[in-house]
Parts: C-alpha cells; structure tokens; sequence
C-alpha cells in the first residue's frame, strides 16, 4: 500500500501550499489531480493562480467526478499524486446526485468507500487535501447542512486509512497522526 497523507484544514489556511510541498519530498515526476469545475470566471482565476503557483514539474489531470478510476489509472505514473480537494469532490456528487434525484448520502458513501479502496491498492503515493467544513455556524439550510455532514463523514473515513494526518492553521501545519 502507498503512503496516504490527509491534509485538512479552514478555507486559505495554507492546505495545498503545504500539500504541494509534501508531495515535492518524494521526487520531481509530480501528478496533481485537480477536482475543481471551473463554472466562472472568479473560480476560473483561482484555478490559473494555483497552475502557476506550482509550476512546470507538475503534470494536472482534472477530474471532478471519477476520482477513484483516475487515481487508479495514474498509479505508477508520478512520485507522488495531489488530490486538491476531496471537498469539491464531495460537492460535485452532491450535486451530480441531487439533479439525478437520487438518494446522494448513500451514493457519497459509496463514491468513498471506493476511494478508500483504491487508495489500499496504490503503490504511488498519495496526498489528499481536504477543508475542515464543520467548525464554524450550522448552516441555515437544508443542502448545506447536508453538505457539512458528508464532508465531516467523509474527512473521518479517508483520515482513517491515511498514514499521515496533518491540519493546517494560519499556514502552520500540525500533525495529528
């Protein structure tokens, strides 16, 4: 099995900055697969700052939906894979789920089980970057709330299996495990 490390933390708390340079300590040939849906021009922005903050050494792979058969394809391929982030991830299948009227808790928990699988049998190593949703206020409607709990499900399954644990706050990483 690969090495698994989990990074979590608050929104622009300096997760992925510390992810990327995680992932730079095991080698050069670097996979970053990208979870985000660019449906505007301000998360277009965001998108094209964060390609050129990495730089050339990373090879991208954008994939909002198929994270497990992507990561499963690309093993092998890298010294490391950067999964940023596993709450788009969640939040796509919300909504992939919801417009198909289909039960999307349940579905979700699939959709991670499967990932957890996949990552037992990687031999590349992977990092998963993930935000930490459920510290703040109870959010004031239903598909949010719903969101928060997926996510704070989701973030304790994939730190269970993770080798590592870190969270990251005000850009200072502390290592939980």
């Amino acid at each position: 099995m690969a090495n698994i490390i989990f990074i979590t933390g608050g929104a622009r708390s300096g997760k992925s900055s510390y992810a990327e340079k995680r992932a730079r300590e095991f080698g050069l040939q670097l996979g970053y697969l990208a979870t985000a849906q660019t449906l505007d021009s301000e998360m277009d922005e965001r998108v094209r700052r964060h390609r050129s903050r990495r730089g050339a050494e990373w090879n991208t792979i954008e994939e909002p939906i198929h994270l497990s058969q992507t990561l499963a394809r690309l093993d092998g391929q890298f010294q490391a894979i950067l999964v940023d982030c596993v709450t788009l991830w969640l939040s796509n299948l919300l909504f992939k789920y919801e417009d198909a009227g289909e039960h999307s808790e349940e579905r979700i928990q699939e959709d991670v089980q499967r990932l957890k699988s996949t990552l037992h049998g990687m031999v590349t190593p992977v990092i998963l970057v993930s935000n930490e949703v459920g510290m703040g206020i109870v959010p004031d409607n239903t598909l949010s709330r719903q969101f928060r709990d997926i996510a704070g499900t989701a973030n304790q399954s994939l730190a269970g299996v993770a080798d590592e644990v870190h969270v990251v706050i005000s850009g200072i990483p502390l290592k939980l495990k």
